[in-house]
């Protein structure tokens, strides 16, 4: 626990009780010394048998260190909930032997009839009382009338979201969009009163000059802008693909992708690192994490995280993110660039995450290239799944990928690989130079999970827009 400054120390009143909620103590810097001190009586001789003998007392104090750190339990304690049964008769009868398997036990142990009993994993958010101010009765001008809730909206978020007045166009629609919605210009016009903002649109704008199809990642490796300003200067030079080989990716306003098969290097390729013991390696030996997961999720254990700063309009106008003091470290060309590894895949590199988003152009590797361009000039159609690449270029684009990833976690960690024989590492060199495996049935997609969390990316940054 003291290792991990986000932890909270935990103190069990009955440790052998699995069922125990513990009280947290909040960690907090201190600069107090530590003391032995020693207490020490010498009886005094006695001289006269009336008078009664006092004993010398003398203290020692020694300085045993300095201590930087105290845990303080300043919150109540949770509700207990223990293994009890009431009996028909209001008897509680303990069930702790019955539901606690200590040692090994038959079959018998297992299809005994016992009371249901779950016992909730937590109880309370907060360990400490705090005063809920009540909301006032919202006071609605005379004619106003609540909108119609359907059945599918009962549960949904406090406040309508914000919209950016995006344009989405799924791949079977069969115009696309030439210009962007009304609320889209008047949105970006609001916050572009600076130099900056209008710099920042011409180098987007030249981006979709140079290449009409991007994704927000590529966007943000290649101008310097804030994110919440850049959710509003996307759909005001591009439409958003839901659907197809373009998914996830924003497209310039008229160009329409399925009519051009020189679009198929701004495909979108769906990666994810494989692990697992097929592979030769778990997720823990990659030194690459995931985006989210849900594993790190510990509440009420963990300290109670700061806010995010909110961004008003009034912020987005004023320069927020070319002049901001928070920021001042950083030069304003560069402050909010991300690296190119985010959206560009190179050999010999591993990526930042374990799912990734590529567009076929930013695989920047010349063996990746040839599968890519193997029909170029024969492009017949294009198709949802494919796009206007052969049939499983996609497979055979990720079966390269992983083997060079695998070569690069050999190279690091040869130890996860001392058991392959000579054999195996010819026809894994032949597999990885032709970009195809030996069993197409074990390398199928179903066999490796997605990365804790990152699965939702697209779905995220559809809700920003909504």
């Amino acid at each position: 626990i003291y290792a991990d400054p986000a932890k909270r120390l935990e103190l069990y009143f009955r440790p052998k009780d699995p069922y125990c909620h513990p009280v947290c103590a909040n960690r907090f810097p201190t600069s107090t010394m530590l003391l032995r001190v020693r207490r020490r009586t010498k009886k005094k001789q006695q001289m006269d048998t009336e008078e009664q003998t006092q004993p010398e007392v003398q203290f020692e104090m020694e300085i045993l260190g300095i201590v930087t750190t105290v845990y303080k339990f300043q919150g109540m304690s949770d509700f207990q909930y223990l293994a009890m049964h009431s009996g028909p008769d209001g008897k509680q009868t303990s069930m702790y032997d019955k539901v606690l398997m200590l040692k090994p036990e038959k079959e018998e142990f297992f299809n005994r009839d016992l009371p249901l009993y779950i016992p909730p994993p937590i109880f309370s958010r907060l360990d400490t009382p705090i005063d809920y101010f009540y909301r006032p009765d919202i006071q609605h001008r005379s004619g106003y009338n609540n909108p119609q809730v359907s059945g599918e909206n009962l549960i949904g978020l406090s406040r309508a979201r914000r919209p950016h007045n995006a344009i989405f166009v799924n791949f079977d629609d069969e115009e696309i969009p030439t210009k962007p919605l009304d609320a889209a210009v008047q949105n970006w016009k609001k916050v572009c009163t600076n130099p900056v903002d209008k710099k920042v649109e011409e180098e987007l704008k030249k981006l979709f000059e140079v290449r009409p199809v991007w994704s927000r990642n590529a966007v943000k490796a290649n101008i310097s802008v804030h994110p919440d300003k850049l959710k509003l200067l996307l759909p005001y030079l591009a439409y958003y693909m839901l659907t197809g080989p373009w998914r996830s990716l924003w497209v310039r306003f008229g160009y329409d992708p399925r009519k051009h098969p020189e679009a198929k290097i701004y495909q979108v390729l769906d990666f994810r690192i494989r692990c697992g013991m097929k592979y030769g390696y778990a997720a823990t030996d990659m030194p690459v994490k995931a985006k989210r997961s849900t594993y790190n999720y510990s509440l009420p254990i963990t300290v109670k995280k700061q806010g995010s700063h909110t961004v008003s309009v009034h912020g987005l106008k004023q320069g927020l993110g070319t002049a901001g003091t928070s920021g001042a470290k950083k030069s304003p060309s560069s402050r909010y660039k991300l690296k190119e590894s985010i959206y560009v895949f190179r050999e010999g590199a591993l990526p930042p995450y374990r799912q990734m988003f590529y567009q076929l152009c930013d695989l920047n590797v010349e063996s990746l290239q040839k599968i890519i361009h193997r029909n170029d000039g024969t492009e017949s159609e294009c198709t949802e799944r494919d796009g206007w690449c052969l049939a499983k270029t996609s497979d055979d684009l990720r079966d390269s990928m992983s083997l060079m990833i695998k070569q690069i976690i050999r190279s690091t960690r040869p130890a996860l690989f001392s058991n392959t024989t000579s054999s195996e590492d010819g026809k894994e060199q032949l597999a990885y130079e032709s970009g195809e495996d030996e069993d197409d049935e074990e390398e199928e997609e179903e066999d490796f999970k997605p990365s804790d969390g990152s699965e939702n990316e697209m779905e995220t940054e559809i809700l920003d827009y909504v």
